[in-house]
């Protein structure tokens, strides 16, 4: 079966069960990079710190953050 073939049969799936099928396949993609990822994550939340210890930046709340998104998408 070649990937025409696949997305046609895919595409004849539930709304349900193509957003599980997206999900696998993603996740699948993402898992070769996890170690490496996960890595990155940690010097970057380290990086972080610093700036706010320093005062380099000043932390802002959740709500904040979704008042701000909010009045993006209007």
């Amino acid at each position: 079966m070649n990937l025409k073939q696949i997305e046609s049969e895919a595409l004849h799936l539930s709304e349900e069960d193509r957003a599980q099928l997206a999900q696998r396949l993603i996740l699948s993609l993402d898992a070769s990079n996890e170690e490496g990822l996960e890595q990155e994550w940690l010097l970057e939340a380290k990086r972080r710190a610093r700036e706010i210890d320093s005062g380099a930046v000043q932390p802002i709340t959740a709500e904040q953050v979704r008042e701000k998104a909010q009045a993006l998408l209007r």
